[in-house]
């Protein structure tokens, strides 16, 4: 089974719509989530701040508006256990990174990377902004990459594995 992890700050924007928009494209393509699955797909925050709150309204209201639900979704921290337990760790931003790296024992960290290092047709977009203090655009604009980076980390997981 092959475990995905997406991560962020709060684990209320980002990582949760990552979570839901790659869940939805898994399941478009006839591929099962979850430990029945080939695949298990999760999501989590660097940061405590919103242990235990669900998404972002914005997040929300932006990813209903494609069919994707975050409703279900609630926020967690980032574990020492996680870095053992996942095979692809993927921060939003670098300074996810740095902070992931800051608590990750030395033989997990060639599992952390940016999400958008699996992207296509993104030229010149290496991070997910975090929309958390903007507006609307913000939110449509995070929706809109995470999507096109979860078309790229999905057509690399059907090139490399069998689900």
């Amino acid at each position: 089974m092959i475990k995905i992890l997406f991560v962020c700050l709060g684990n209320i924007c980002r990582s949760p719509t990552a979570e839901g928009v790659f869940r939805h494209k898994l399941h478009q393509a006839g591929i099962q989530d979850g430990y029945l699955g080939n695949i298990f797909i999760d999501s989590a925050g660097t940061g405590a701040w919103h242990v235990g709150a669900s998404p972002d309204r914005r997040s929300c209201e932006m990813a209903l508006k494609y069919g994707v639900g975050l409703e279900s979704l609630s926020a967690r921290k980032i574990t020492r256990q996680d870095f053992a337990d996942y095979d692809y760790i993927l921060g939003m931003d670098r300074e996810n990174i740095r902070n992931m790296k800051a608590i990750c024992p030395p033989d997990q960290q060639c599992k952390i990377s940016l999400f958008m290092n699996y992207a296509e047709n993104c030229p010149g977009i290496t991070e997910v902004p975090d929309p958390y203090g903007g507006g609307r655009e913000g939110f449509e604009r995070v929706y809109d990459i995470i999507d096109r980076g979860s078309d790229g980390l999905l057509k690399y997981l059907l090139a490399h594995y069998t689900l």
